[in-house]
Order: C-alpha cells, then structure tokens, then sequence
C-alpha cells in the first residue's frame, strides 16, 4: 500500500437533480410505510426523472388493493421542501408530473414472501477509524460542507444562493492516516447579482473554515486549493440545466470511492430489496467490528439470490490492519449477526418511514434517529468472542 497519497471524494446538494429524484422516490417508499395494516407486505421499487418544468414518476408499488396514496402530491410537496419554489427558474412545485408507478409483479413475492431475497447481487460495507463516524475523512467533509450550504440556503442565513450544488475534497494521507486538506471544491448557484468571488468568500468563513477547525485540519486556502464555481460563473442550475434520475450517485451514496460497491442503488427501494438493506447490514456490521478494535479498517461482502434468505457468501478484507485472523472475523460475523433479509430487516427495523432523509448528504456515517445501521449495539458481543 502506498505511505503517502491523495483522495477525492465528492458530495451533492439535495437539490442537485439527481438527488430531487431520490428524495421524491424516498418519500414514496416511506408513505407506503405509513399506511394501515402489515407493513411487511408493502413493498415498492420506484423510480423518478426530472428535466426543465417536467418529472416522470415510475415503478412499481405492491399495497393494499383499498389503499390510496397521492403519488404526485408527494412528490410535489418534496420539491417544494427542497427549495424550488420559483417557477423563473424553469423548474419549481408547480412542474408538469406524469405518474406511471403501477403493481408489482405477484411473481417477485414468491420467496421473498418468505424471507427470501428480493434479488440477487452483492453488496459491501466499510468503515474505518480515522473519524469519529467511522467513515473516511474526504467523504466526511465533503457532505458536510454541502449540507452547511443548503442548511444556510434554506434558513436565509446566504440568501443568494439557489437549489442545487457540489462539493469536492481532496486529503492527503500519510501512513494511511489524514494529515492535510489539499483541495476544496464547491459550485453553488447563486442570484447573478453576487459575483463568484462574493460567493467564495462567504461559504469559505460561514462553511469551510469553521469545519476544518472542527476536525483540526490544515488547509492553506489559496486560488488554486479552494475552487468557487471552476468555471467562474453558475447562476442557473437544477433540472433546468441538467435532467436527474433516481439511484445516480451511489459513489456519493456510500463512502466517497474509498471501498468498493456492488453496483446497486438505494433510493427508491424497499427494504426486502438487499441492494439496499443488505449494503445497510454490511455497514453495521463493519462499524460494529472497527468499534470492537477488530481492525482499523475493514471492507466486507455479502451476496445474495433471489428468494433465498441467507447470504451466499461473506468475505472480510481487513488492509493489513486486523488484529485476529479474517477467517476468524467471519465466523464472529455469523456468530453475532443475523444476515438473513428478515434478521436485518428486523434488527435494524426497516419497516417504517425512515427512508427520506437518507436521499441527500449519504446514507453512512449519521447520527440521526433514521440510521439505524448506524448503532454501535454489538460492540461487546464482538468483543466477547476475541
């Protein structure tokens, strides 16, 4: 492994128009946990589009026959929260919505009525050390600053700055450890009546400086280290200027590139789904792991087909840093955890509405009440098997 290197990893504003895409397919899976009666039997695989004043619900919905849910308010009501209100900008609540969501196929409920796998794929978890959340400082950063952002944009605390926007952070790593922040990268757009400098230098003394305070880093903000808008200009940005799709950010989505990913998507799915719930159980599983001192970083796989319930395989990549054998680490896995779709679904209680504010910032490495995966509860049984 290398001593000495730099890793970037970037986050996206909750109005950028990938993100208004998952936010609106997140809304629907949780109103599906709202309704009366068995949660378990509810289930939904949505997905949403936007583009200039127009968006495109579509998927597919499995809820009781006599159960009536306003697809297209929902879906409303999350772009006005998000903050596009101003029809001047060619796209705001009062958009033109087409609604395509219909029944799912009774044919996906065999097995997974009983426990099974709602599909098959793989999925990874990781975690590491080196902050507090457990998650790799870049990605850390990067969702932090853009949250600050949007924070600021809708409480009126930066009044000129419009929907949508990114944030990039390169960190240099000496020994495998974050030593220095090299690179900042932020495009917001702005009322044209700020010019870009303007811009830099607000979100640099409300965002930027305050949270590399926080987590005492270096960082020489110069011309070329801190980027406002690389272009010098962007006043005009969400789905006016570039269409979004639900599930596009998955690198965003999970650890910022640092760890592989199997490929699937999050938002938009319910948690019978393991593309979504199992990536959340390989999550809690290696946080809890990292936790116990197991490893100072560890990545695992899980892999499952559809309509069975336990994983095909599980594999444990600790990066020189493991303290016991990963075989060993295995056999703590299956002794500790329950990796079945129903154990996870259970153990991290998954069928309620929880899944909104995951569609912007990450859905790893938060402490809100929503992220269950997020508990460090089986820290002493781990520690009981070393």
């Amino acid at each position: 492994m290398k001593s000495s290197f730099l890793f970037t990893s970037e986050s996206v504003s909750a109005g950028h128009p990938d993100k208004v895409c998952d936010a609106i397919s997140d809304s629907i899976v949780d109103a599906i946990y709202q309704l009366k009666g068995n949660p378990a039997g509810n289930r939904a695989a949505i997905e949403t589009m936007v583009t200039k004043n127009f968006t495109v619900l579509c998927g597919e919905v499995s809820i009781p026959e006599d159960a009536n849910i306003d697809y297209v308010g929902l879906a409303r009501k999350t772009i006005r929260e998000i903050g596009y209100t101003d029809p001047s900008l060619d796209f705001a609540d009062n958009c033109e919505i087409i609604n395509k969501i219909h029944k799912q196929s009774a044919e996906i409920a065999v097995g997974v009525d009983q426990g099974g796998a709602g599909d098959q794929g793989m999925m990874f978890g990781y975690a590491t050390n080196e902050t507090p959340q457990y998650m790799p400082l870049p990605i850390i950063l990067a969702h932090r600053i853009i949250r600050a952002v949007d924070e600021a944009r809708l409480s009126g605390e930066i009044p000129f700055l419009r929907p949508d926007g990114k944030s990039q952070v390169t960190v240099r790593y000496e020994n495998r450890k974050p030593v220095a922040v090299e690179k900042i990268v932020v495009a917001v757009p702005h009322n044209p009546s700020v010019n870009n400098e303007e811009v830099r230098q607000v979100i640099y003394d409300k965002v930027v400086a305050p949270l590399l305070a926080e987590y005492r880093m270096p960082f020489n903000a110069t011309s070329d280290s801190y980027i406002m808008n690389g272009t010098g200009i962007w006043t005009i940005g969400g789905p006016t200027s570039d269409a979004g799709l639900t599930g596009r950010k998955i690198i965003v989505d999970t650890y910022g590139g640092m760890g592989r990913h199997g490929g699937g998507a999050f938002s938009g799915k319910d948690p019978s789904k393991v593309d979504r719930s199992a990536a959340y159980a390989a999550r809690y599983v290696a946080k809890n792991l990292v936790a116990a001192g197991v490893a100072d970083r560890l990545e695992i796989q899980l892999a499952y087909v559809i309509g069975h319930a336990e994983p095909v395989s599980v594999m444990v990549e600790t990066f020189g840093t493991g303290k016991v054998a990963d075989s060993r680490i295995v056999e703590i896995i299956y002794e500790v955890f329950d990796l079945t779709p129903g154990g996870i679904i259970r153990d991290l209680d998954l069928l309620k509405p929880r899944y909104r504010p995951t569609a912007a910032y990450g859905h790893f490495g938060r402490s809100e009440e929503s992220f269950t995966w997020e508990r460090l509860d089986r820290v002493e049984a781990i520690r009981a098997m070393l």
